[in-house]
């Protein structure tokens, strides 16, 4: 069903957006992608692991892997109110209000306001528990200072959530919580980072005494960290599984490029090719085992929306699918050899490969880095504290 309803939709004014908006392109067609966003949405298909009884389609993790996979499949253009819908949305339901939950899950779910993540800090990047960005309760709202960076679509979001210190002189995880604010008000500055791929989809955003009302804070103050946590557990979820069928788009197009030029008669390279193809496959094997649908112990009872990898398979995950994705870009220019060194056409235009390369570097740095990965699992698997002593 969702093969045949994306091969029928996916046309006229929207056929030209196969393939758009993807890693280190995320400004291409966008106005055209917040109108299939809203396609997606007036056709039933969004948001798709909502529980139905807050407008979503109640989907299971079985159905919400295949819809993800076809997605994929099907080159359908990378979402632009992802951030709203798969993080803030399932947050809401399990911390929110009903307040909140009447206020702000409707025009999520519609596509009407989008959403931007406020997390990572100059001086707090992997490290979320360091955050400074403070926060203090006057009156009737919050009023907010600090500096958030990194945050993909600042430049278009309405609202962001922000992960904000509002217990003075608390340190590490304590005094944090989740704060809603409005990006349109004087008090929020939004700068572009210009990236290596010559695009600035992450940017620099400023809060100098910026307000949000008493009432949006997402959970208890002081819960943020448990929120924060809750959100990243989403964040690595079954959509995952389309997140491989790209990665598997883009090994075939090197291994059809190595054939056409005789690249792949050297052994080094069939070599890191075949590595390459079995790594994909554990990604998916690991995936389906942690993740995945009712076939796996976690998918199982797994409640419609809710993150389903625990804090340690999620931070295999990414160390896994981020690692493997890197390598993969070095094999592309490896496999295309001087010509991947030369820029399409001046002004620094890149080809797919190029932007492959080049975006992939960061892999291993956002969403938590390597780093902060191991020391996730060796802390919470084998129970090591900072230093190496139990």
């Amino acid at each position: 069903m969702v093969r045949d309803w994306l091969a029928r939709n996916l046309s006229g004014e929207y056929a030209a957006l196969r393939g758009a908006g993807g890693p280190g392109r995320e400004h291409e067609a966008f106005e055209q992608r917040l109108a299939w966003d809203r396609c997606l949405h007036e056709a039933g298909w969004t948001p798709l692991s909502w529980p139905r009884e807050y407008g979503g389609r109640g989907a299971t993790p079985d159905q919400q892997l295949i819809f993800h996979e076809e997605y994929a499949r099907a080159g359908a253009p990378a979402r632009v109110s992802h951030l709203g819908e798969q993080l803030l949305g399932p947050a809401l339901i399990e911390f929110g209000t009903p307040a909140q939950q009447a206020r702000f899950l409707p025009p999520i779910a519609a596509v009407a306001e989008l959403w931007c993540q406020g997390f990572s800090e100059p001086g707090a990047g992997s490290d979320l528990a360091s955050v400074s960005t403070s926060a203090r309760l006057v009156d009737d709202h919050w009023a907010i200072s600090g500096q958030k960076v990194w945050t993909s679509l600042a430049q278009v979001a309405d609202w962001c959530f922000v992960l904000a210190r509002t217990e003075p002189g608390s340190r590490r995880s304590a005094g944090l919580s989740m704060l809603l604010v409005p990006m349109r008000q004087e008090g929020v500055t939004v700068a572009p980072i210009r990236q290596l791929t010559g695009t600035s989809e992450f940017n620099e955003v400023f809060f100098d005494g910026a307000r949000t009302g008493a009432d949006l804070v997402l959970g208890e103050a002081g819960q943020g960290w448990q929120v924060a946590r809750f959100l990243l557990g989403v964040e690595r979820g079954v959509a995952t599984f389309g997140q491989q069928i790209q990665f598997r788009k883009e090994l075939d197009d090197i291994i059809d490029h190595a054939k056409r030029t005789g690249a792949s008669a050297d052994p080094l390279l069939r070599d890191r090719i075949a590595r390459a193809r079995v790594g994909l496959e554990v990604l998916r094997a690991y995936a389906l085992d942690t993740v995945g649908g009712s076939g796996s112990p976690a998918g199982a009872h797994a409640p419609a929306g809710s993150p389903v990898w625990s804090p340690v398979e999620a931070s295999v995950g990414k160390l896994l699918w981020a690692r493997w994705h890197k390598a993969l870009g070095e094999l592309a220019m490896e496999v295309r050899g001087a010509e991947g060194m030369v820029a399409k056409a001046a002004h620094y235009e890149l080809d797919a490969w190029q932007r492959l390369y080049l975006f992939s570097r960061a892999d291993t740095i956002y969403g938590g880095s390597d780093e902060i990965q191991l020391g996730i699992i060796a802390s919470r698997q084998f129970g090591l504290a900072p230093g190496g002593t139990a």
